[in-house]
């Protein structure tokens, strides 16, 4: 890969609102390390990428586990370039009401979202204070703010934010900013998943969710794609520490 190119990691990535920043990143010039779990699953994002003519690598890593996380992290230096943008993206839920919540439930979503996102900062951030800049965008969401049978996950989104702006504090003087994206109702198979665990069609899920938003429609991926985008660019480089609730109008 040519030196001009920045390497950028994105979490998550295999599908969803992971694969459109992945993607998104690529079209922008980047060189993206398409991150998940199953590192075959990575295969239609790394391929889109490569269609489009952009350059994606897919590696296989579990977020919350120490080893496999430093082991990725490596091999994405030296095989892809040292990386210097770090989308924290990965995440599952686990809902359900506090009194029928397992202490695995907590401990699966509490893991994937904060310990991963800690891990891969802390593994990527030698990265970014050698090369003097650097660009963290973490992923919380509008439950953040509280959200019925999330308990785990609404925790974990707003762990998420605190994370942000405290990078953002001790970060700053090596030239690296860290912002968060909350977004609001995205379709994803996240949520129509969520729409089948409750017994309802998808369109009427969407549709129920879109009438409570300012803009009348839900979100898309792309729509955190484009911020993404925004929030790793050069032009970005004196906003820091902030939440932006992507969430079509303003939040409660």
């Amino acid at each position: 890969m040519s030196d001009q190119i920045k390497t950028a990691i994105v979490t998550g990535s295999a599908r969803g609102i992971g694969a459109a920043v992945a993607k998104r990143l690529a079209k922008d010039g980047f060189g993206v390390a398409v991150v998940d779990l199953d590192e075959a699953a990575c295969s239609d994002t790394v391929g889109a990428i490569a269609a489009a003519g952009g350059q994606a690598v897919a590696i296989g890593a579990n977020v919350a586990d120490e080893e496999s996380v430093q082991t990725a992290v490596d091999r994405i230096a030296s095989e892809f370039g040292a990386p210097t943008v770090l989308i924290n993206n990965a995440g599952i839920t686990r809902d359900n009401l506090l009194f029928k919540m397992t202490v695995q439930d907590w401990d699966s979503v509490l893991g994937v979202h904060l310990r991963g996102s800690f891990l891969m900062t802390r593994a990527v951030q030698k990265h970014m204070i050698d090369a003097k800049w650097g660009r963290i965008v973490n992923l919380s969401s509008t439950s953040a703010l509280g959200n019925r049978g999330q308990a785990n996950y609404s925790a974990a989104k707003a762990g998420m934010q605190g994370f942000t702006k405290t990078l953002a504090i001790e970060l700053g003087k090596f030239g690296v900013t860290a912002n968060a994206i909350a977004p609001g109702f995205i379709e994803t198979e996240m949520t129509a998943a969520t729409a089948e665990r409750v017994g309802m069609p998808f369109e009427d899920f969407k549709a129920a969710a879109a009438s409570q938003i300012p803009v009348n429609r839900v979100g898309h991926s792309d729509d955190i794609a484009h911020l993404a985008s925004f929030f790793v660019s050069e032009g970005a480089g004196f906003i820091s520490g902030q939440v932006v609730y992507a969430a079509g109008g303003p939040k409660d």
